[in-house]
């Protein structure tokens, strides 16, 4: 096992976080001391369009605020047995590379896992500030797993969702009645 970095960061969009964002997560706190996690899309002025990923900007994409992907991510670190003391929430302008080093250490480093195009545009961004980068695992798209596409779907229609994603982030959906907003958006109320 490799030596741990004093900081880390790990990201995502969150849209809602699921299972395979929580494997990311914890094998990137494995290897850190201290880890920022950051929430990309956190706001409508922070997002824009990228052709590697043209549907990441799109309302149906983003139906959570950056409030309610906080509230599910530190729910579901802390119920997985993450250490409250060991971890921070941040934004994650993943679209404007060179605001990043205003939202998480510059001398931190930056882990992530490739499954698309839109990861390696991801690594791209991140190495093009001189930030650096450490890939958990690059996979084919056939073996990425869950997708928080197919469980806004699921909502949508009504369909079992809540095994694809923590206990404590299906609490945080139906708390917050992020269920109910996604059918509204998918029925063309939103």
């Amino acid at each position: 096992m490799k030596q741990k970095v004093k900081i880390g960061v790990v990201h995502g969009r969150l849209q809602p976080l699921h299972n395979d964002h929580m494997k990311y997560f914890l094998a990137g706190f494995e290897r850190a001391e201290f880890m920022y996690v950051g929430i990309t899309n956190p706001d409508p002025n922070l997002t824009s369009v990228d052709k590697a990923d043209a549907n990441r900007a799109k309302l149906m994409s983003n139906p959570c605020t950056y409030y309610e992907r906080i509230e599910m991510l530190e729910r579901s670190l802390v119920e997985a047995g993450a250490n409250r003391d060991k971890f921070r929430i941040v934004p994650f302008p993943i679209n404007f590379p060179d605001l990043l080093k205003h939202y998480t250490p510059e001398h931190a480093t930056y882990f992530m896992t490739i499954y698309d195009p839109w990861g390696d545009r991801k690594q791209e961004l991140m190495e093009s500030v001189g930030l650096k980068v450490e890939v958990l695992w690059k996979r084919s798209e056939a073996e990425k797993g869950i997708n928080a596409t197919v469980i806004r779907d699921k909502i949508a229609k009504g369909e079992d969702w809540e095994h694809l994603v923590p206990p404590a982030t299906a609490a945080v959906i139906r708390e917050f009645g992020i269920d109910e907003r996604i059918r509204g958006i998918f029925e063309g109320r939103g």
